[in-house]
């Protein structure tokens, strides 16, 4: 949303196109014109979603889902040569640059940036939604507390947690108990935290809690000022990968060890498991 923001804040759109009827769900009816000629006065964040506040019109929400991404380049910038979905090469300037494969929504300011929403996979969406409805939009209205704000606290996290027989990785990937936290980040805020991912969130409130919320907005934070984590399809605004995995801790690297163990005859190794239906890694001496 922040690489969003500076291509797109103040500026005014002059031409959208969709080119197919939709990702996740069919596009909204009426969505090229009301981006078209739309001036962008500002964006907000809500867990995983991003609204695109439009002057004296709707709010457009976008969700870019598993594979999605959003890219922005401008007439002026000359560009690495690509392939677009005809497999014609191009080595021109930015607006003639063809689409990229599976960029399925389009839209230029009257400055010259494009921005591209690009989506293999297509589990991706986009909505219009009245600025004044935006809290109570299907999507949006169960969230629970943002973790980067002032109203997330301890208590408010051990008050979500309280009574749970969930696992705690599974309690905090569900949105309703934090909004926007997913697999990596919580496996790592875990670690940070010392807490085993196996604990019962029931157990978590007291001292645990006084680690793990501190823990959660300093991984944010951090993957944040790296751009975020590329595993696969992300990347940021600009095309550039991420940098936040070259970081982990324990994500993805299982058998490696700890930086916290003392050395290799005192680590287990960083272990992997699947909780819900995804890969938690942890280390199993040091987070309890």
């Amino acid at each position: 949303m922040r690489g969003l923001a500076k291509v797109l804040d103040g500026q005014v759109i002059r031409h959208a196109e969709t080119r197919r009827e939709g990702l996740r769900w069919p596009f909204p009816a009426g969505l090229v014109a009301t981006l078209t000629g739309a001036h962008v006065d500002g964006f907000r964040r809500r867990g995983k979603y991003m609204l695109m506040r439009l002057a004296g019109r709707p709010s457009v929400l976008i969700h870019l889902g598993m594979s999605g991404r959003l890219v922005a380049r401008h007439r002026d910038a000359p560009l690495v040569p690509s392939l677009g979905p005809q497999g014609a090469a191009s080595d021109a300037r930015g607006h003639n640059q063809p689409p990229e494969l599976h960029e399925h929504l389009m839209l230029e300011t009257e400055s010259g940036w494009r921005v591209g929403f690009v989506d293999p996979r297509r589990f991706g969406s986009v909505d219009l939604i009245a600025r004044e409805a935006e809290d109570t939009h299907r999507l949006l209205a169960g969230l629970g507390p943002e973790p980067l704000e002032p109203e997330f606290t301890v208590a408010v996290l051990e008050a979500a947690l309280a009574g749970k027989i969930t696992p705690i990785k599974a309690a905090l990937l569900d949105q309703k108990v934090v909004a926007g936290l997913g697999n990596i980040y919580v496996s790592e805020a875990l670690f940070r935290a010392g807490i085993s991912p196996r604990r019962l969130s029931a157990t978590v409130p007291g001292a645990r809690a006084q680690r793990l919320v501190p823990a959660i907005k300093s991984v944010l934070t951090d993957a944040i000022e790296a751009g975020g984590s590329t595993l696969r399809d992300y990347v940021r605004v600009d095309g550039e990968v991420g940098g936040f995995q070259d970081r982990f801790d324990v994500y993805d690297r299982q058998g490696q060890p700890c930086r916290l163990c003392p050395g290799p005859k005192g680590c287990p190794g960083i272990v992997r498991l699947v909780q819900s239906g995804r890969s938690t890694f942890y280390c199993p001496r040091t987070q309890r």
